[in-house]
């Protein structure tokens, strides 16, 4: 079982390396879109929550939903797709990227469900 805790911090380290250290922000294959416009549309808290509901048990809450859906399935996608990109993740990824195509389903229908009209 993927460790979940070293998922998160990997991600929160990845972040605060890509805003305070700018050289470290984008290896060269790494997408130049996931720095620059993905990882700032959306809060650290909410990103942690929908990162344990793809890759754990966890789910998200209404304003990480909207969070989320605010941020775009393109960047979602991208975002999750890197993360399940890891070696250590790798071997899963078929699942988490169905889990991933679920969570933006599902966030997609609350945001709309609690939406003014």
């Amino acid at each position: 079982m993927v460790n979940l805790n070293v998922i998160m911090v990997s991600f929160v380290v990845l972040i605060l390396a890509s805003t305070f250290i700018p050289s470290l922000a984008v290896e060269e294959n790494e997408p130049k879109k996931l720095w620059d416009q993905c990882v700032v549309k959306i809060s650290p808290k909410c990103a942690l929550h929908i990162i344990y509901q793809v890759f754990g048990n966890g789910a998200a809450s209404i304003p990480c939903c909207q969070e989320l859906v605010q941020e775009g399935k393109e960047c979602h996608d991208t975002l999750i797709k890197y993360i399940a990109d890891r070696p250590s993740l790798i071997g899963n990824e078929s699942k988490y990227l169905q889990k991933r195509d679920e969570v933006w389903t599902h966030c997609v229908s609350v945001s709309k469900a609690v939406s003014p009209a």
